[in-house]
């Protein structure tokens, strides 16, 4: 092999698990120091260590790591290292390595997040217990102000939300830039049991509001998260007529995402008046489901209450309302 040519089938090799292969191909290479020990491929540079770390290569990753001589804290164009692909790919022992290699516990990629972060995207509640026994900081934010709590809370691991709290008991008194809780996450989401856990082991206040002005309830009825929306309502004592800050309610946000099921509980469980008007044109939440319609899709409120009137819209939009509210009439 040519001095400074390096064989491209190098991350394919890893990727399948071939270890004699890439050793005997790595021991060709004339010039170990200066090529494959800081060598990046592709479009996200990648070194072969990411490589290994992300499919789960513990071989391969030991004997770069110590054979080779590669350090661990390389990172790629993301500013990934290593331990953020092991810990996102759910690799215990490719993390647990990695940790007693030194490698950095909170090194931050690209937008700020963490290995722990990314062990939670996953789920993983083994290698999430391993980085914070490592001393990972539980309380760390990304550039979206989320925590490893708020991600989390989105997951809906109930196991992983009761280690963290356990871990840190304050970790739930957190908020998104746009001043968002775990608690409208998981509600978003229809995170039932994380709700459950949060509503017992937490202490958020009811109708809290993000910069938007909504609150976990809306997010559940937005979302058709019927049985998230009865628990806030029984454990929470929230408000279903809440408004946000253009001034819907519940009722309109449903109408927006075309949630027939929320609406009929609004209307018909909650006795929501369905002609409260909301924003300053006071459009009904029937405006708002009008324009989940295929003729009015894309129009501005004001385009759309003039199109409503041409005969066509105005069946279309009849024929709707009786499938909507068809049975609060009765």
């Amino acid at each position: 092999m040519e001095e400074g040519q390096l064989p491209k089938s190098f991350p394919r090799l890893i990727q399948e698990g071939m270890f004699a292969l890439l050793k005997e191909e790595i021991e060709k290479v004339p010039d170990l120091d200066r090529d494959m020990r800081k060598k990046h491929w592709g479009k996200l540079g990648d070194t072969l260590l990411h490589f290994a770390a992300r499919h789960g290569r513990l071989d391969i990753l030991r004997y770069l790591a110590e054979t080779v001589g590669m350090d661990v804290e390389l990172v790629n164009r993301d500013y990934k290292r290593p331990l953020h692909e092991a810990a996102s790919m759910g690799h215990p022992d490719c993390v647990s390595y990695l940790l007693e290699q030194g490698a950095t516990v909170d090194c931050l990629k690209k937008a700020d997040w963490t290995p722990l972060m990314m062990a939670c995207t996953r789920r993983n509640l083994e290698i999430i217990r391993d980085l914070v026994q490592h001393g990972a900081n539980l309380l760390l934010k990304n550039k979206d102000g989320w925590n490893c709590f708020h991600i989390a809370s989105r997951e809906g691991d109930p196991r992983v939300i009761q280690y963290l709290l356990d871990a840190s008991p304050g970790i739930w008194d957190t908020e998104s830039r746009i001043r968002r809780t775990p608690l409208h996450t998981a509600a978003m989401h229809g995170c039932l049991e994380v709700v459950k856990i949060l509503l017992e082991r937490c202490n958020y206040q009811p109708d809290a509001r993000d910069n938007c002005g909504v609150t976990p309830f809306m997010d559940a009825v937005q979302n058709g998260h019927l049985d998230v929306a009865r628990l806030l309502l029984e454990k929470h004592q929230v408000h279903y007529n809440a408004r946000d800050a253009l001034g819907d309610q519940p009722l309109h946000r449903a109408a927006i995402t075309a949630q027939d099921d929320a609406l009929r509980f609004l209307v018909s469980d909650l006795r929501v008046d369905v002609n409260a008007r909301a924003t300053a044109l006071q459009l009904t939440a029937l405006h708002y489901a009008a324009k989940c319609l295929n003729p009015l899709e894309g129009l501005s409120a004001p385009q759309f209450m003039a199109a409503q009137h041409q005969p066509a819209a105005k069946n279309r939009l009849e024929e709707h309302l009786e499938n909507l509210w068809g049975s609060s009439r009765g």
